[in-house]
């Protein structure tokens, strides 16, 4: 997921940079809504880590 945020970051720079504003705009907010996404993922991902993964079996027993 993180992988496509910087693809559509690199697109909106392209685009800007060409003088697309409107698509340059779509990609950056394309790109914005994956990265956060993306955070929000990465820190639950987090806390059940240092929850344990034994931790959640132990709660579905």
């Amino acid at each position: 997921m993180l992988k496509y945020a910087i693809v559509f970051v690199v697109i909106s720079l392209i685009a800007g940079a060409l003088g697309f504003g409107g698509v340059a705009a779509g990609a950056a907010g394309i790109a914005k809504i994956l990265f956060g996404l993306f955070l929000i993922l990465a820190v639950i991902f987090v806390v059940l880590a240092a929850l344990g993964v034994g931790a959640v079996k132990k709660v579905l027993k």
